[in-house]
């Protein structure tokens, strides 16, 4: 298989900085803290590590919000720090990959600062600036240039007096929008990747890459019925510019250097512009993050729990594999620093079924076609938190919806409050879990976000001291595909779409084919496939419960079956 990219057999570990490990006490986790851990991690058999940021920053949004793209922020430490980490990384078989933040800054970024100084500054245009409405008083409410919503609540443009001006922000107010339309500022983002990758780093994860590209008229969104403000993302994210912007960063800071990762995160891609990005051909990125399969369970009521409906997770991650199958690539994941625990979410966290569903969402997720990522936490089957009150939460994200949602749109505070505590982004922030001491061993001294209650009972040194534990688990899973070629390259085939309870497909490839079959419930269930019986005697590579008979699964067991194709 020397004509396939190495990131095709790898497996990404990701790690959320400020929740992994605190070496200094101070309830931040930090860079020597990470590299403290760097062999639980390397001990998993992963091939490459993706940071969340870590570059300087004011943490508005927990390190989202860059103010120094050249420099480590003093909560995770130092670039000696940094260059001591990276090494670590490196003799340990692993890259690693760091997060890109230029969709937007920081408001205390350099360049904002000369932006916002006056209407002439040289950097004016390289951020999203515009008069109020015709007519209206600047600053006055319904006097933003378009109608359009911040992500976190609010208006998504900001009044700055001493311009007369508004500032675009889709994030945070402390979020300004830079201009991709100004070569200048591709310039200056192009010269900051490449000063990275020359100093070692394997490549980026493009944090909202497809909103770098506006409909420069700016029009205004659709209102949806409830809501203040309207839609903005048909206007900004797949742009029109977004495949040129993407190619002559290809061009610019990757060409020529083919051992890196390319990851583009973006939330409103199709499998069809999927399909273009990550085509080899068009030298663009290696693959996307799409979001498909994490709405799912979204319903029209943004303050309303919908439960998973199988078929329908299975049709989407089904038309990705079918999408992608020729040209592109799948990036797989259940869990980031942005979505809630997929254990809480679409396994069964109770004690009885967590370490055994844990498992399950592993393996189906792994075994499709595609580069799998871990989330810290993941592979001890970690869990959401227990969330009191709103006074609980940290995310700028959730406590802006909150505010958003029932001081201006009139829900009820707990209505909010059941959905921030199933999907809010902290449930996946809570420190790591390393052991059943007081903090979890995640830091001597406070927590920035409280750690979950349950460490005694889910914890690292627990996982790690038990071989039949998620950890052990993904171990195994980590290696099958690092083993098997069959994992990395096979075809991909659904099997039963229309079952509300078992999730299967088959992947074949040369002389070897593998059956995949989970069991989303708490039943035990037959698997009537075609061929069930050849099957059930074929060798059994991989499960989480006693081998079955005749292919009848335990509650949320998984089953791995190889034989000669």
């Amino acid at each position: 298989m020397e004509n396939h990219p190495w990131w095709h057999r790898a497996v990404v570990y990701q790690i959320y900085p400020r929740s992994f490990a605190d070496a200094d006490g101070d309830g931040m986790g930090d860079l020597r803290g990470i590299i403290q851990r760097l062999d639980h991690i390397a001990g998993l058999g992963v091939d490459v590590i993706w940071l969340s940021p870590i570059c300087r920053s004011p943490q508005d949004d927990n390190g989202y919000d860059v103010s120094d793209y050249q420099d480590i922020d003093p909560v995770f430490g130092t670039l000696a720090d940094f260059d001591e980490l990276l090494a670590g990384v490196h003799e340990r078989g692993m890259r690693l990959v760091m997060d890109l933040v230029v969709n937007h800054s920081s408001d205390e970024h350099a360049w904002f600062a000369e932006s916002r100084s006056s209407r002439d500054n040289p950097k004016r245009d390289w951020y999203w600036w515009r008069p109020a409405r015709p007519g209206m008083e600047p600053g006055t409410p319904g006097a933003e240039p378009n109608n359009w919503g911040s992500v976190f609540g609010g208006s998504a443009w900001e009044y700055d007096p001493a311009t007369g001006e508004y500032y675009l922000h889709i994030f945070s107010r402390k979020q300004p929008d830079l201009n991709w339309e100004n070569p200048e500022v591709r310039d200056a983002v192009y010269a900051m990747m490449n000063w990275w990758l020359d100093r070692g780093v394997d490549g980026f994860r493009m944090d909202v890459i497809d909103h770098i590209s506006k409909d420069t008229s700016l029009p205004d969104g659709v209102v949806r019925p409830g809501s203040r403000y309207g839609e903005g993302g048909p206007h900004y994210m797949n742009g029109p510019r977004n495949h040129e912007f993407l190619h002559e960063m290809h061009e610019r800071v990757f060409a020529g250097r083919e051992t890196l990762l390319t990851v583009a995160e973006m939330p409103g891609v199709t499998i069809e512009e999927a399909a273009r990005y990550t085509d080899p051909a068009r030298r663009e990125v290696d693959m996307v993050f799409g979001f498909e399969h994490v709405w799912v369970d979204r319903g029209p009521d943004p303050w309303a729990l919908y439960p998973l409906r199988l078929t329908e997770l299975k049709g989407i991650l089904g038309r990705w594999q079918t999408g992608l199958a020729q040209v592109g690539w799948n990036s797989l994941y259940w869990n980031n620093h942005d979505q809630p625990r997929v254990v809480s979410r679409y396994g069964d966290d109770s004690p009885e079924f967590r370490v055994r569903s844990a498992k399950m969402l592993g393996a189906v997720l792994h075994l499709h076609r595609g580069t799998p990522y871990v989330y810290q936490g993941e592979e001890l089957g970690m869990t959401n938190a227990p969330f009191a009150s709103i006074a609980d939460f940290r995310d700028i994200e959730a406590l802006g919806q909150y505010a958003q949602a029932v001081e201006h749109e009139g829900h009820s505070g707990e209505d909010v409050l059941t959905v921030l505590r199933a999907r809010g982004r902290d449930n996946a922030r809570t420190p790591m879990q390393w052991d059943d001491s007081p903090q979890a061993g995640f830091t001597t001294g406070t927590p920035w976000l409280a750690v979950n209650p349950n460490h005694k009972e889910i914890n690292a040194a627990a996982a790690v001291a038990d071989p039949d534990s998620v950890y052990h688990f993904y171990r195994r899973l980590i290696a099958l595909r690092h083993d098997e070629p069959v994992v990395v390259y096979g075809d991909f085939t659904m099997l039963l779409p229309d079952d509300e309870r078992l999730y299967a497909f088959t992947r074949r490839h040369e002389d070897a084919e593998l059956l995949v079959i989970g069991n989303f419930s708490g039943e035990r269930v037959r698997a009537d496939i075609p061929g069930a019986e050849a099957w059930s005697s074929a060798e059994l590579v991989l499960t989480n419960a006693p081998a079955p008979t005749g292919l009848e699964l335990e509650p949320w067991q998984v089953v791995v079956y190889r034989r000669a194709a």
